[in-house]
């Protein structure tokens, strides 16, 4: 089979599993549709972003919650600008985690904080190793010659 043709399917159906399996919502194609010649890297630029930034805010939770006296309020508006930060890239399942996170923090609750931090830390660690996957094999498409359709 030609490296072009099976690449093509690789990424077809990587993507469409992000989908299926929930990691990714519409939210996703919309991003992926802001993309164009004129900025090829879009789309991974923004991704980027926002691996950096739930890292610092996963290191800045992790921290806040080992505190003596925890500040729910800080958790909370940390657990709030992830949640954006994953719904404006369309990282659904990671937003999903978000939510029961800040009712915890509502209720003062730090064992269903600790909880769903882990739970936020574990989601967020499988969609960006998915992502990172699926940026891989773009980039082999496009070394190979091929290219993959814009949506």
């Amino acid at each position: 089979m030609d490296v072009v043709v099976q690449l093509q399917r690789q990424l077809a159906d990587h993507t469409a599993s992000l989908f299926h399996e929930g990691f990714l919502n519409e939210q996703f194609n919309q991003l992926q549709q802001l993309q164009d010649e004129s900025n090829p890297d879009f789309v991974v630029e923004v991704v980027s972003l926002f691996f950096e930034d739930s890292e610092r805010l996963l290191n800045e939770l992790a921290k806040a919650l080992e505190q003596q006296a925890v500040d729910y309020k800080k958790v909370d508006a940390h657990v709030h600008q992830l949640k954006g930060s994953s719904s404006s890239i369309g990282a659904q399942r990671v937003q999903g985690v978000c939510i029961p996170f800040r009712n915890f923090c509502e209720e003062q609750n730090i064992e269903g904080c600790l909880k769903c931090l882990q739970q936020v830390k574990h989601e967020y660690s499988l969609v960006k190793n998915k992502l990172e996957t699926l940026f891989k094999l773009e980039q082999q498409l496009i070394a190979a010659g091929g290219s993959f359709p814009t949506l």
